[in-house]
């Protein structure tokens, strides 16, 4: 589709990095990457999957597949190896899902801002309903209903529902009660459910519950996941997903894997050695999520203090690496300044502060408002060293490489209305 631009978080990482480059200091929160290094164990998996030159299944080879069953099974999913699918990252996989699931989609609102681009390249309206003031990553119920009904009125096909568990932008995660009413209406409507669970090992309080709506509404839920968060694997490109078992699910499998044998053949050799042992998580790999859940955790919550305390509101951050500040409460401030939305005050916190963070409106939100993703996970320093030390610490607020950037940004947002 000629005219089309690249995905804004891509464009704004690139953007920084030149700028950065050519000497400008600048906080980069833009961009959603675990910004941490690969574990050396990883290292030593990819090393030994070099080995991997051929082909192989579409869907991957029996040992990732039979890992993954197991990944899935633990999480009260009970999953066949026959069930699951590898993809060079879980794009991919969303993607193809659009290519074999006709229909238009619904999205919560905000959302990633990849959903709706792929389904307009497939032709579909995708169809932002709004989030619950508690949390992000599904559409509010009642808000959902209407909107089916809107969309048909208006001669639109709404079949697909896209929930994040947890979410992107927003850092939450939605409560079991909710993800149980997102599938009754799922069930009342006939919509098909995708599931994008790729922070679901970065839930911050691991006594934490996460509900999958494969648990609630297995027939008629497709999960998506990958190791590009919970692992930093994000240059890596590792990403699977997990159809529903009996006739349907094997037709949606079978579209996708026929989509894949013609897209990307099949996930990189080196790539499945290192997701087999993975996603089989033994202890060390069990201790690094534990890790770097804790990490993500500390410092999400440290930035979503500044935030509030500088005039915002912002539900508090439990899971995944962002934070979602509105920026309403300060609207006539701002106004004074020539902020008056969510472009506005990102070019204003880059011009006049040096910090990026990604516009609300570049995730399907109301362009208006001033609203603004920024990613936590950008601020464990600018070294492999710094990173791993980060990971390492009791107290990770306490390093001066983490509590100097952080200082930075309080000191922004303290002065971002004189």
């Amino acid at each position: 589709m000629p005219g089309r631009n690249v995905s804004p978080n891509l464009a704004l990482n690139q953007l920084v990095a030149e700028r950065t480059a050519a000497g400008e200091s600048l906080v980069h929160l833009g961009f959603g990457e675990a910004r941490l290094p690969a574990f050396a164990p990883l290292l030593d998996r990819l090393a030994a999957g070099a080995r991997r030159n051929a082909y192989g299944p579409v869907a991957g080879g029996p040992d990732v597949r039979e890992a993954l069953a197991g990944y899935f099974t633990r999480r009260r999913m009970p999953t066949d190896a026959d069930q699951v699918v590898v993809a060079p990252g879980s794009k991919p996989l969303l993607m193809a899902l659009n290519m074999t699931v006709p229909g238009d989609v619904l999205l919560p609102r905000p959302c990633w801002n990849t959903y709706a681009p792929q389904a307009e390249f497939m032709g579909k309206k995708a169809i932002g309903v709004p989030i619950p003031d508690s949390c992000g990553g599904v559409p509010d119920p009642a808000a959902l209903r209407e909107a089916i009904r809107a969309a048909r009125l208006l001669g639109h096909d709404p079949r697909i529902v896209v929930v994040t568990l947890p979410d992107n932008p927003t850092g939450t995660l939605a409560p079991p009660a909710l993800v149980r009413e997102i599938c009754a209406i799922a069930e009342d409507e006939d919509l098909l459910i995708v599931s994008d669970e790729i922070y679901r090992d970065v839930v911050h309080d691991p006594a934490t519950e996460v509900l999958s709506p494969a648990e609630v509404a297995p027939r008629r839920t497709v999960v998506t996941t990958g190791l590009s968060k919970s692992l930093a694997l994000g240059g890596w490109r590792i990403g699977a997903a997990r159809f529903p078992e009996g006739p349907w699910g094997r037709r949606l499998r079978d579209g996708v894997v026929s989509a894949a044998s013609e897209v990307w053949s099949t996930l990189a050799g080196p790539m499945q050695e290192v997701a087999a042992y993975a996603f089989a998580e033994p202890p060390e790999i069990r201790d690094r999520l534990a890790a770097t859940a804790r990490l993500h955790g500390a410092v999400a919550r440290e930035v979503h203090r500044i935030m509030v305390a500088s005039g915002a509101v912002c539900r508090p951050p439990t899971g995944a690496f962002y934070v979602y500040p509105d920026f309403e409460p300060l609207r006539g401030e701002l106004a004074a300044l020539g902020v008056t939305d969510s472009l506005s005050l990102h070019e204003h916190l880059v011009d006049e502060f040096g910090v990026v963070v990604l516009a609300g409106h570049h995730l399907g939100d109301d362009a208006g408002a001033l609203r603004f993703k920024a990613a936590t996970s950008m601020l464990y320093g600018d070294t492999a060293g710094q990173q791993e030390q980060a990971l390492a610490a009791a107290d990770p607020l306490t390093l001066p490489h983490v509590r100097d950037v952080l200082l930075r940004i309080e000191e922004t947002f303290t002065k971002l209305v004189p």
